[in-house]
């Protein structure tokens, strides 16, 4: 992958945290700010088609609730089975 320089502003505080991680983790602080720069690109990315089409996919009969799916796992895991309730939505 060929790299160009460019200049960024980054407030005090993120540069102190990328500086902490890059001594965890054995990596330059550049190496984490261009990971970031990668991920944020691919995260914003606009696809020029869908990555599943119309033919890959199944009609539900309409919106699923969270108590659909609650309901289905108890039906495959048995109620009172942890699922790791914690903070999903």
């Amino acid at each position: 992958m060929a790299l160009e320089r460019t200049n960024v502003y980054a407030d005090d505080e993120d540069l102190a945290l990328i500086k902490e991680a890059a001594a965890r983790l054995g990596v330059s602080e550049a190496e984490l700010i261009r990971e970031g720069i990668h991920r944020i690109a691919l995260a914003q990315r606009v696809w020029d088609e869908p990555i599943v089409t119309d033919d890959e996919t199944f009609d539900l009969g309409g919106p699923v609730t969270r108590d659909d799916v609650r309901g289905a796992m108890d039906r495959a895991l048995g109620p009172g089975e942890s699922r790791g309730r914690g903070h999903a939505a």
